[in-house]
């Protein structure tokens, strides 16, 4: 931990298309070696299949329910107390839910193969939009795991 100054958090800029730093946020996940106008076409090419598929609804809105659905509201942190690590359950910041949400979207559409990125993120956008799918399976686990120990949420602090 650093004993200077607080490392205060910076707002992110909103992208050039849509306008939302939630998309931001989804482009600089996807982003590799630096490369955001690779990631900008993909997330954009993402958007407009999702477009396709659903017409009658916003690719934005999709997005946004689909982080929702992906959201962990609560997960174990290890906690090491009297020589013994506890798997204690602990509520997550907004802005860790966030995070973890697009991250898993993220890399679960890179693992599947077979297809090119494009694809694979809007359809796991689409299945995350409709409450299934690899991240909603995810949260589930984790919050599952949190569940299974509740026991030891004395040990929080």
């Amino acid at each position: 931990m650093s004993r200077r100054r607080r490392a205060y958090k910076r707002s992110l800029t909103e992208d050039p298309k849509f306008h939302s730093p939630l998309v931001t946020r989804l482009v600089n996940t996807v982003m590799h070696w630096g490369q955001k106008s690779t990631a900008q076409r993909i997330v954009y090419g993402a958007f407009d299949e999702i477009a396709q598929k659903m017409p009658a609804v916003n690719p934005l809105e999709v997005l946004t329910k689909a982080v929702d659905n992906a959201k962990p509201r609560i997960e174990t942190k290890a906690r090491r107390v009297g020589g013994a690590t506890y798997q204690v359950p602990l509520e997550v910041p907004i802005d860790r839910q966030l995070g973890l949400a697009v991250r898993w979207i993220v890399d679960f559409a890179d693992a599947r193969k077979g297809q090119p990125m494009q694809r694979a993120l809007a359809a796991e956008i689409l299945e995350a939009y409709q409450g299934q799918g690899n991240a909603v399976r995810k949260r589930d686990d984790v919050h599952k795991m949190a569940q299974a120990n509740k026991a030891f949420a004395h040990f929080r602090w």
